[in-house]
């Protein structure tokens, strides 16, 4: 059972949480869909290189990383998405792109965005891309003690984008 760990840490401090299990979906954005639950409740895990060293980012799935606001934001120099072969084995029990926002149960530093700061609770992926947890967000900022900052700008919907920059309107 991928979140066997999680779960453990979990009722180890008392917390209160709801696993849902929904179809396989792989971006934030289709989970959300998926659970009927607004993209910005939902939180991503995005795995980053700030100097070299891995990081975790936390954000609404309907937000992205602003690379120059986490550099600010981390006093970082260099500051990208990590690959994943450079994260995979970190997380030997969790699918591949569903790791869960405790970067603390693997010795990684975790950022979260102030715009999923605001809410009440928080849902994410439970190291598979076919359960979520569902719990307070006091009590996951408690458990995780992460460094909260302004990291993020909303993602432009796919559909908007222009395939051609050139072309007339």
């Amino acid at each position: 059972m991928p979140m066997q760990k999680l779960r453990e840490f979990l009722d180890s401090h008392h917390v209160k949480y709801v696993v849902k299990i929904h179809s396989r979906a792989y971006t934030a954005q289709e989970v959300a869909a998926v659970v009927h639950i607004p993209g910005k409740q939902v939180a991503k895990t995005v795995m980053v290189l700030l100097d070299g060293q891995l990081a975790m980012c936390v954000l609404p799935a309907s937000c992205e990383i602003d690379f120059s606001l986490l550099r600010v934001a981390t006093g970082s120099h260099d500051a990208h998405l990590a690959h994943e072969e450079q994260f995979k084995y970190n997380f030997p029990d969790c699918e591949i792109g569903a790791m869960p926002p405790f970067g603390n149960l693997y010795d990684i530093p975790v950022y979260v965005a102030q715009s999923l700061a605001d809410d009440e609770e928080i849902a994410f992926n439970a190291c598979s891309h076919t359960e979520i947890i569902r719990m307070n967000l006091k009590d996951y900022m408690r458990l995780v003690s992460p460094t909260i900052s302004h990291f993020t700008r909303h993602a432009v919907p796919a559909a908007s984008m222009r395939t051609d920059p050139y072309a007339e309107e």
